[in-house]
Formats: C-alpha cells, structure tokens, sequence
C-alpha cells in the first residue's frame, strides 16, 4: 500500500503498529515520524511517536548498561550475600530458610516450600534474601543442564507436562493438586511462559524454582518466549519484580531465564504394551516426546544433537535463528511453512512435522504457547500436540487448561481443568505498554 501511495496515511500507522507488537520500536519509530510530517494536526499519533522514543532511548541505555556490567547478575547477587549485604530484616515473620548444618548455609526443605506457598496465598512477600537464594538454588541445576534436557521415564515413573501458567498463581496451586507435587517417581515438567500478564508472577516462578532447588531431577522447566527480557519489558515481568523485590532481583530472574533449558526430550523405557503399527519410535523401538515451547524450524535438517548444542546462557531469543523458533513458531493446518501471525517465527504444516519426527525418531512434539479452548489439542495427525495451562486466561479467555501425563512406556492422558476463584487481578498492572496483544 505505501509503494502505491507514499501518501496513503493509515497503511504507515498499520506498519507502525505491526513493529511495534513485533517489538521493533526503532522501525514503529520512522513510520510515525511519517504519519506526523503527512498529518502535523494528530495529537494522538504525536503522542504515541513520543511515547515510542522513550521507549527506544530506555532500550538503547539499558543495552549500553549491560555491555559495561562485566559480572553476571549472579555473581554480583552471591558477592552481596557475601558481603552481609542482603541480610533478612529483623521485623520479618514469615517462613524462614533452614540452616545447613555440615555448611552453614541457607538450604531448602518441603517443609518452608508450603510455609512459602501459604504466605504468598496471604498476600505477603518473602524477603529480597530469601527469593535470590531460591532462583540461585535453581540456576545452580539450570546451569548444569543442556539447552537439549533428556528425562528418561522408568518403570513406575510418570511425568507431567503443564503448558502456559503467565502468573495464574491460584490456577497453578490448584494444578499442582491435580498434578501432584514433585517428587518420588513423579516428576513435573513447565514448558514456559511463566510468567508476564497476570498479577503473580513473581509467586509462581518463586514456586517453580522453589520446587528445582528441592527435586532437581523431579521439576524441569523449559524456557518460553516470556522469559525473554523485551516480553518482560511489555508484559509485566520486569515491573513486577522491580516493584516486589528491587533492580538487581530482577536482573538476577533475567540472567537465569537465560539458563533455561530450551526442550526436554521425555523418553518412555518400556516398548508399549499396545503398539500402533504408524507411530513412530525411536532408534530402540520405545515412544519418546519432544516437548518445547513454541515448535519446529525454518528448515528440515535440525537434529536433535543441533538442539542440544545451542548457546544459550547469557543469550536472548532474538528474531531467527534455532533459539527463536524453538520459542516463537506455531503449527499451521496448511502444508509446509507460512508467515508467522505474530510477526516473529514462522508457521509450520503436517508435512513439516511428519518429515521431522521420523527424520529424528520422535514420536510426537508437545508445545504450549497458544490458547486452546480446551486446554490442549492434537493436530498434525496426532504428531503434534498443544497444551495450554492457564485457564480462562487473563480472566477474559473462558478457555479450560490442561496438563499432560506421560508414562514408562509412553502413553499419555489429557486432564483439564476450570479456572479457580482468586483475589482481585490486574492484568498487566506491572505492564509497559501494549497491553492487549493477547496473542504474544
């Protein structure tokens, strides 16, 4: 429309606000500039273009901030414990972290994890002590783990996976009840987005880390394309544990969401008591489920060792590139791949998915990353499934949530839920902007 008419008012405002839900301010920027030179008389748009080159100046400044901060918020964190600096305040009466006694130090016990859960249930808040020590406990076993994580499922051992939380603290407890709590032969599995949207987020990822610092081997998590610095500018994160916990709290989450995984491979150990002569199996003829956030790639030829050797700590998605779209893509009904609806990844056809499970001996993908009305759904010949967790998402959706469970020898079972009373919430009440793009 521009190369039609250079003049045509709406198709610059259109793109404009394209880049901007795509999060590229500095190119929203130029199109404004040219909706004002065409229309001097917008007061909205002279607003907007405003309001967009703050945003851009704050984005560059925190960029050159960051090249000069040599340390990674981690070490910084651990010199201020260090130090005595970030001592708990002597009027705090909540539950308090148990004492090693071979070390001395803070350590973790199930006992203070349902003390933690009861008091955020309260309305009340954990000392800036207490949360770094909880997201250091779990980037100490994040760090550790490849950006590809193998979960090998023994015989008596159930794994569930749990789609898109995005701060439905209440909704999370009343799925962890579902689910049961880590542990034993039971483990869980977060397939990102945690965070961002809803008012609790600092409470759920408090409970996720929480949870990987106690069961390391029982509770994984994958990285979504919300733990991701520029989602967490826009939809909440950032001012959420700025205003809960402080400046360096939230560079400590962001540099350990750099730490997460980026996909779990669950592998059954046992061939299936039933065998389906069209699945496909592994090399050792048993069921195995790639599970990742947002789904599969611009080109056929990515393996699975690819995957596992992705550079990820200290790294954000960007917009291409394997770390991107394992975080940012979708399925889409039509065969081969398509522009993505969200401006950023691309979509994906059955073929494309066929072509890669049996190309890496996979015998279906689950991501989350999407609403689904249901809380899940298969698609994709029943090769790729989607699973959604927070239901009636923002309080607007209506939509139910799911998790899924997998066994030893690799079946599955769908259980959904109803979204469950909670306190007065104010989505996007830590927000930046761009508040409705539910989409993202």
């Amino acid at each position: 429309a521009v190369e039609l008419n250079p003049k045509y008012i709406k198709a610059y405002y259109r793109r404009a606000t394209c880049y901007l839900q795509t999060l590229k301010p500095e190119k929203a920027v130029l199109d404004l500039k040219k909706v004002v030179a065409l229309e001097p008389a917008n007061k909205v748009v002279k607003q907007e273009l405003d309001t967009t080159q703050k945003l851009v100046r704050r984005i560059n400044f925190e960029r050159a901030i960051e090249v000069e901060e040599e340390k990674p918020p981690t070490d910084r964190c651990l010199e201020i414990i260090a130090e005595g600096a970030c001592g708990v305040e002597k009027d705090y009466t909540g539950p308090k972290l148990p004492v090693d006694n071979g070390t001395g130090k803070l350590t973790i016990n199930l006992e203070f994890v349902h003390a933690m859960i009861a008091w955020f249930k309260d309305g009340k808040k954990l000392p800036r002590r207490y949360v770094w020590e909880i997201v250091l406990g779990a980037w100490k076993w994040f760090s550790q783990e490849e950006s590809l994580v193998e979960v090998k499922l023994e015989e008596g051992w159930t794994c569930d996976v749990i789609g898109d939380v995005h701060g439905q603290f209440y909704d999370l407890l009343h799925l962890y009840e579902l689910t049961g709590e880590p542990g034993g032969k039971h483990c869980l599995l977060m397939n990102g987005d945690l965070v961002d949207r809803g008012s609790w987020s600092i409470e759920v990822i408090l409970t996720a880390f929480a949870f990987k610092w106690l069961y390391p081997k029982n509770m994984y998590i994958n990285r979504g394309n919300h733990e991701a610095k520029d989602m967490n500018r826009t939809y909440g994160f950032e001012g959420e544990a700025k205003h809960k916990h402080g400046e360096q709290t939230y560079k400590l989450f962001a540099h350990v969401f750099t730490t997460l995984p980026l996909s779990t491979l669950v592998s059954a150990t046992k061939p299936p008591s039933t065998p389906d002569p069209k699945a496909i199996l592994s090399p050792q003829g048993l069921r195995r489920f790639f599970v990742v956030h947002g789904g599969l790639f611009s080109k056929d030829d990515v393996t699975l060792e690819d995957i596992r050797k992705v550079e990820r700590i200290g790294r954000q998605p960007g917009q291409e590139g394997i770390m991107c779209e394992l975080l940012w893509t979708d399925p889409q009904e039509a065969p081969g791949r398509g522009p993505s609806k969200r401006g950023v990844g691309i979509g994906f056809g059955p073929d494309v998915t066929k072509r890669w499970c049996e190309a890496n001996g996979v015998t279906g993908i689950i991501r989350s990353h999407e609403v689904r009305q249901d809380g899940y759904a298969i698609e994709h010949d029943g090769l790729c499934t989607t699973v959604f967790s927070a239901p009636n998402y923002v309080d607007q959706a209506g939509n139910k949530g799911a998790f899924i469970r997998i066994d030893s020898e690799g079946n599955r079972k769908y259980t959904q839920f109803e979204a469950k009373p909670h306190p007065p919430m104010k989505p996007m009440a830590y927000a930046g902007g761009l508040s409705n793009l539910m989409m993202m």
